[in-house]
Parts: structure tokens; C-alpha cells; sequence
């Protein structure tokens, strides 16, 4: 048995011979490879821009947040929370559950800034010793990071750069802060010292936080020395967020007994809907413009093989004179195409990716952060999406190819063989 498989060979000898191609088909053939180039190229960006705007936007709200917050059930959507003991039964559990990455202690207290000119509300947003600091590291853009410890109490806060640029504070300044007791019906005054000013771009989020020392919020509210808001709980895979919560709701409700406040997960897509359903949005704008530029890159390659045939329409007739199969014919144009397609992929790769490797080092194309919570455009480059999308350009564009290549079986042998 031959292992030569023939139509292949004729295939080879015709896409890489050199000088045979009339000039006309040679401008049709490189734009139909200019087209899945340039589709593809665009394809590339697409996801890797989108994905990545997802992500770094996610990420911004969850670092104010976490994935999921434990709360008593009692409290509602306002800032004004119901306490619940920082020491539970069912704490190491839900550590050491798979998955979970970290889990912290907060507490929240509404109130305002006031100075001399200016009055502004906010969120003061109390942290314990057990605070992951990373997200604030990173975003931290001027002075630095207070401490916490269980021992002592600090008076260091951190703001943001928008509310000191509303209230034209800096590093170092006093912030007068001012709070209403809901049962009393008493103000507190409270004096901080600004220790950092950070900056995310989520105006939403910046112009209402300011992280303190979680014994101030504890005072604030008159709670015990061992009451909090609840817990923050992060997790490895954003994918498993809601089977999670579940389970941490099955655990905190098989220790909770008549004496112990029954405690509910919020997750951070419930707790802040309108922002995840907006970036829910944005993979049906994507899953559109793939659709499109496939479909156009796969008709300018039906064009190309089109001006294929009838330029080898003479070789077709001497073929099918000769007794080879309609099939195999068919064979020969479709092995050329899937040679001008993988030179198409290979361009449209190396553009692609090479734009998104320079954008992701020096951030050359700018965003302005008032309307896309960024400063520059992300790219989010992954191995998976780049797999799905060069094998699903190269199987719909060979599928489009098969109905062109079927007028092959229209050509007559002894009208081909004149055809000039």
C-alpha cells in the first residue's frame, strides 16, 4: 500500500511553485490571507481586551469587598450593620475549606468628613490584624499603609486620591470625621491622621471608603470588644464563587444554635449586581464581532478558491480525463486553502500576540479612568483562548470551503482541457 497521499503532493507542488499564478489571482489569493490575517489579528484583541477589562474591573470591586462577605442576617444593604462574635464555631472549617483562599474581619460605620469649606460622606471601613493589604499595595499612590494589632490602637487612616482632592487633604493632615449613634441618636467626633492616599479609578467605590482601624468602628457603634460587622472570605477561582457560598452556608448553619446570631453569604456579584451584570453585557458584544470577522474572512477565502478553480481549470479537466475522482479533486484546492489559511493564522498570531505582550508591558494606548475604571487598555492573553480561537477559524472557514469546492463536479473534462 502507497503511504503518498497524492492529493497532497499536487497540492504542495502548486502552493509553493513560484511564477505560475496570473497576477489578478495572485492579488485575490493575498487578500484572502490578508483578511484571515487581519480577522484573526482582531479576534485576538477582542477577547484578550475584553477578558482583561473584566478581570481588572472585578478585581478593583472585590478587593473593597472580597468574594463573599458573612453577615448577620439582620442587616440589610445600608452600612449600618448588625454585630455578630468574631469568634465562631465553624471559623476553621470554612478556612480550611478547598478553595477558600483567606478569611478577615471587618466592620463598616456611614458618616461624614467635614473641613473647612467642604462636607463629604463616607464609609469608614474598619480592618483587623488578619487584612490582606495587597490590593491597597498596589493602588497605593502616595504616603503608606497603617498597621493593625490587637494590643493597641491606631489613628492612621487611608483615603483616596479623590477624596483628598475634593477636600484638599494630603499625607500627614488631620481628618475631622463625624458619626450618628442609630440607637442614642448621639454624634461622634473623631479625629484620624492620614497616613496614604490610594487611587483604583472605581469612582463609585473611592469617593465613599476610608480604611481604619476596626476597634474605632467597634467604639463608634458602642459594640462589644468582640463584635464585628462580619467576615470577608476570598477565594482562589472566581468560577467557584456561588458553590462556595453554599457550602459556607451549610457549614455556618450545621454549628448555629438558639444563642448564636444566624449568619447569611452575600456575594460580591448579589452585593453589587449592577456592575457584574454590565460586565456580563460585554461577552455577547464579543461573541458578536467573532461571528462577524469569521464570517467575512470566510468569504474572502470562498473568493480565493474560487479564482483557484477557475485558474487550474485546465489541470481539473486533465485530471478528471485521466479518472481521478470529483472527491479527490475537491481534495487537492481545499489542502491549498488550508495552506493559505494556516499562512493567515500565522500572521494574524504574530501581530496579535505581539501587540498584546507590548500593550500589557509599556500600556502605550491610554483609557481615560473617569469612564472605564482604567487608566490603560488591559490585554488578558491566554494560552486556552488563543487555542479556541485559532481551531475554531480553521475548522468554520475549511466548513465554508466545502460549497465552493463542490463546483469542481460541474466542470466537464473535454471543456476544460480547452479552457484558456
Amino acid at each position: 500500500m502507497s503511504l503518498l497521499n497524492t492529493e497532497l503532493f499536487i497540492a504542495r507542488r502548486i502552493f509553493f511553485a513560484k511564477g505560475t499564478s496570473r497576477k489578478f489571482s495572485e492579488s485575490i489569493i493575498s487578500f484572502a490571507v490578508f483578511g484571515i490575517a487581519f480577522g484573526l489579528f482582531v479576534m485576538i484583541l477582542s477577547v484578550a481586551i475584553v477578558t482583561g477589562f473584566k478581570k481588572e474591573v472585578r478585581n478593583k470591586v472585590i478587593g473593597f469587598g472580597s468574594h463573599i462577605q458573612l453577615v448577620n442576617f439582620d442587616s440589610n444593604s445600608s452600612y449600618e450593620t448588625v454585630p455578630v462574635s468574631k469568634d465562631q464555631k465553624w471559623l476553621q472549617e470554612v478556612r480550611n475549606l478547598p478553595g477558600v483562599k483567606s478569611v478577615q474581619r471587618f466592620a463598616t460605620k456611614p458618616g461624614i468628613v467635614k473641613t473647612d469649606d467642604e462636607i463629604h460622606g463616607i464609609v469608614l471601613k474598619g480592618v483587623g490584624s488578619d487584612f490582606d493589604w495587597s490590593f491597597f499595595k498596589e493602588n497605593l499612590v502616595e504616603g503608606s499603609l497603617f498597621s493593625v494589632s490587637d494590643s493597641g490602637k491606631t489613628d492612621d487612616v487611608l483615603i483616596s486620591k479623590q477624596i483628598a482632592l475634593l477636600l484638599k487633604l494630603k499625607v500627614g493632615d488631620p481628618l475631622y470625621t463625624y458619626f450618628l449613634n442609630e440607637e442614642t441618636k448621639t454624634q461622634k467626633m473623631r479625629k484620624f491622621k492620614i497616613c496614604g492616599i490610594y487611587s483604583t479609578s472605581l469612582e463609585e467605590f473611592d469617593r465613599l471608603f476610608v480604611l481604619a482601624d476596626i476597634s474605632h468602628v467597634r467604639k463608634l457603634n458602642d459594640w462589644k470588644f468582640d463584635q464585628i460587622s462580619g467576615f470577608e472570605i476570598t477565594v482562589n477561582d472566581f468560577n467557584d464563587l456561588e458553590l462556595i457560598s453554599r457550602k459556607i452556608q451549610r457549614i455556618t448553619l450545621h454549628y448555629s444554635s438558639d444563642e448564636d446570631s444566624v449568619l447569611r453569604p452575600v456575594t460580591i456579584t448579589s452585593k453589587y449586581p449592577q456592575i457584574f451584570d454590565w460586565l456580563n453585557l460585554l461577552d455577547m458584544n464579543v461573541w458578536i464581532i467573532l461571528g462577524l470577522i469569521i464570517l467575512v474572512a470566510g468569504f474572502n477565502m470562498v473568493s480565493g478558491l474560487l479564482i483557484l478553480i477557475l485558474e487550474r481549470t485546465t489541470m481539473i479537466g486533465v485530471l478528471k480525463a485521466v479518472g481521478t475522482a470529483n472527491w479527490s479533486i475537491r481534495k487537492i484546492f481545499i489542502y491549498i486553502s488550508s495552506f493559505l489559511i494556516l499562512k493567515g493564522m500565522f500572521w494574524g498570531n504574530l501581530a496579535g500576540i505581539a501587540f498584546c505582550l507590548i500593550q500589557a508591558r509599556f500600556g502605550i494606548f491610554k483609557l481615560d479612568p473617569g469612564s472605564y475604571y482604567l487608566d490603560t487598555v488591559p490585554v488578558n492573553l491566554k494560552i486556552t483562548h488563543l487555542l479556541m480561537l485559532n481551531v475554531g477559524t480553521i475548522i468554520i472557514t475549511l466548513l465554508m470551503l466545502l460549497v465552493p469546492s463542490w463546483y469542481i463536479s460541474r466542470i466537464e473534462p473535454d471543456k476544460a482541457i480547452r479552457f484558456d
